[in-house]
């Protein structure tokens, strides 16, 4: 059996879930509504106040799917309760971060100004010009969002200069070493 797949998950006060046909699930909490189709192999079921996930048989599909539909069911259930942050960080000289009239306006040493706008479901915050702090209750959405913002100007590894995730290490490299004679 999975490790994962077979753990229930535990539904908190104030979230209501309904499991309709074709394996939709639809997550209701303080945050706000998340809707998902799974595999119509798996068995999502209600017991008490705990969802738990079965698989048919030991197939191999089965197996991974099994961990699968209980990660993601587990992740509509935190998301709607408490919610995901990603905090990113902007170094560089002249590298910094605005947010005007909801739109994330970014100066990241190109000649112009990059401006992103944030899908429904999405919060982001600039507490300091070189910090943005994204949430929402969607992990795949906010995850996403993260990434699309970094790759507008990722780190490199000579300088550090980028956007990268407040917890990712950057490997530095050293430069030119000089002339040899």
């Amino acid at each position: 059996m999975s490790r994962i797949g077979r753990a229930p998950i535990a539904v908190p006060a104030g979230v209501e879930i309904k499991i309709e046909e074709n394996n939709v699930v639809t997550v209701k909490g303080p945050k706000g509504t998340l809707s998902e189709r799974f595999h119509p192999e798996m068995t999502i079921s209600m017991r008490g106040n705990e969802l738990q996930v079965s698989r048919p048989n030991d197939l191999k599909e089965n197996r991974s799917l099994h961990g699968l539909t209980r990660s993601l069911l587990n992740n509509m259930v935190v998301g709607v309760t408490e919610g995901y942050k990603k905090t990113l960080e902007v170094n560089g000289v002249g590298y910094r971060v605005a947010l005007e009239g909801g739109k994330l306006v970014m100066n990241l040493g190109f000649s112009h100004q990059v401006t992103m706008e944030a899908p429904e479901g999405i919060a982001i915050e600039v507490p300091n010009p070189n910090q943005i702090v994204i949430s929402g209750y969607d992990k795949q959405l906010v995850g996403q969002f993260a990434a699309n913002v970094r790759e507008k100007r990722p780190p490199e590894p000579y300088k550090g200069k980028g956007i990268k995730y407040a917890d990712e290490v950057i490997r530095r490299k050293v430069g030119k070493t000089g002339v040899k004679k």
